[in-house]
This record gives C-alpha cells, structure tokens and sequence, in this order.
C-alpha cells in the first residue's frame, strides 16, 4: 500500500518537472526528493529526505501559485505516510 502512495507522489513530482513553468531551482529540488523516495532505504528515511528537498522550495517568490499548491499537495502526501 505505501509502495503505491510512493510511486503515485512521483509520479505528481514527475508531472511538476515536466511543467515549463516551473523554474529550474524548483525542479533541482524536486528531483532530489524524487531521487530519494526511489533509494531502497528506510521508508520513513526517504520520505524525511524528500521533506528536507521540499521543504523551502514553497516559500520561493518565483514559482506561480498553481505550482505552490502542487507542492503543498506533495508535502501533506508525504507527511501522511
């Protein structure tokens, strides 16, 4: 069950990183999360991990609200876990 959580989370993160809005810092980070939730780790280690990468991008004053709440969503997604 929470294999497929994770693989639903990347697959939202995926989405943001191929969206041409979102700036590359943005997608820097989110693809360091990404990279962490696919290590075969601990799961509560990845997902601590992936926290830590998206834990500021939210604050950044370039990214469009759209992609703000995107983040938001992933955040709750892997808190829930």
């Amino acid at each position: 069950m929470t294999d497929e959580k994770i693989n639903g989370i990347i697959e939202s993160m995926q989405e943001l990183l191929e969206d041409p809005i979102v700036p590359k810092n943005v997608k820097s980070k989110v693809e360091n999360a990404m990279k962490s939730l696919k290590d075969k780790t601990d799961i509560k280690l990845r997902v601590n991990k992936a926290l830590d990468e998206l834990d500021g991008i939210s604050d950044d004053i370039n990214i469009e609200p759209f992609t703000r709440s995107q983040i938001w969503n992933l955040v709750s997604a892997l808190e829930s876990l």
